[in-house]
């Protein structure tokens, strides 16, 4: 059994206190983050940012200095988005805003336990690995949905127009690997304390 000794002192207990309480202020912030996209995609004209073919910033050619300007973005607003792209468009956001939501509980967590003097729960261990599965899903789903719900809004808009394949991208997927990175370490951290509630239970039997 642990010994009073071994809690936290009280200014370690605050600082846990508000770590813990910073992390389900951005678990709440994602959450909000994935109502708001829902509320700009489903609505009547929401507003996309496209990938264009490296298009003239016309508005810089009389700026002294500036030789050549592109801009290989536009923010286009399509009020009669294909449904499917729709839900690509949402699954962008609210993949990535899952694993968030799963990190943050897992801190939130590991700050009550060490409050608790009790670190190394079985519940940790396999909050971080859920954690780390979803964020390696959010980074890399949510990065090709977003790619085919725009591939989807071009190929609508060429049923219509065909020339608009020459200014916006067909399919453009442009994949991030750093929270693949973050959930690699993530894993190891599960591992970390699977192994250490090991050890806590083989010696709290020698006790």
């Amino acid at each position: 059994m642990l010994a009073r000794e071994g809690r936290p002192s009280r200014t370690e207990g605050i600082a846990l206190g508000l770590i813990a309480t910073g992390a389900v202020s951005v678990a709440i912030g994602a959450i909000v983050a994935v109502v708001s996209a829902a509320f700009a995609v489903f609505g009547a004209a929401p507003t996309v940012s496209m990938p264009v073919h490296d298009v003239d910033l016309t508005a810089l050619d009389d700026v002294s200095g500036v030789s050549a300007a592109t801009v290989d973005s536009a923010l286009v607003t399509i009020p009669a988005m294909p449904t499917g792209a729709r839900w690509m468009l949402f699954l962008e956001t609210a993949l990535p805003a899952l694993a968030t939501v799963a990190l943050c509980a897992g801190v939130w967590w590991l700050g009550v336990s060490l409050i608790r003097s009790r670190p190394f729960r079985t519940s940790l261990g396999w909050m971080f690995g859920l954690a780390a599965c979803l964020m390696i899903a959010g980074a890399l789903l949510g990065q090709f949905a977003g790619g085919v719900g725009r591939a989807m809004i071009v190929q609508d808009l060429a049923n219509t127009d065909p020339q608009v394949e020459d200014v916006l991208w067909t399919l453009l997927v442009q994949f991030d690997l750093a929270p693949v990175g973050w959930a690699f370490a993530l894993a190891l951290v599960a591992g970390l304390f699977e192994i250490g509630r090991r050890l806590q239970r083989d010696t709290e039997g020698l006790v």
